[in-house]
């Protein structure tokens, strides 16, 4: 698990997704260009380990990790929902304007439309990467 150095440098990515204690995340995607701090970070905070994309569990976030070449991004988005709790919250990590892999901002939203899904914000994840939370429609209406 990450350092507290760490976790102060993710805790306002982790604010906005609204990570607490006991919630059951997943990640789909990770490859050895992704950032291990930041889902250590995204594990600290919810004091739980980060479980595969086999789990039987309903999770309560979905980390995925997409590039450009990575594939149709709808297929993806949709492969996140399948353990998704009616309530959670898919986070795209996609790689930051300018870095290999990037997607478009206007592909993402048409992707995530497409899934069911709506975006509510993008933000910096790290260094590299940027997140986009997505939410199903009647999810974001709290």
């Amino acid at each position: 698990m990450s350092t507290t150095g760490a976790a102060t440098e993710y805790a306002a990515l982790i604010a906005k997704l609204e990570i607490v204690s006991d919630m059951v995340i997943q990640e789909l995607g990770y490859d050895d260009d992704c950032d291990g701090e930041l889902v250590d970070a995204i594990a600290d905070a919810a004091g739980t380990a980060i479980v595969g994309e086999d789990t039987d569990e309903v999770v309560d976030l979905s980390v995925l990790w997409w590039r450009d070449e990575d594939g149709d991004l709808v297929d993806g988005l949709v492969d996140s929902l399948t353990p998704l709790a009616e309530q959670g919250v898919v986070l795209l990590l996609t790689p930051k304007p300018g870095r290999s892999g990037h997607i478009e901002p206007s592909d993402i939203e048409d992707a995530a439309r497409t899934a069911g899904l709506q975006p509510t914000s993008t933000m910096s994840a790290s260094r590299n990467w940027q997140g986009t939370r997505l939410v199903s429609p009647r999810a974001s209406r709290k």
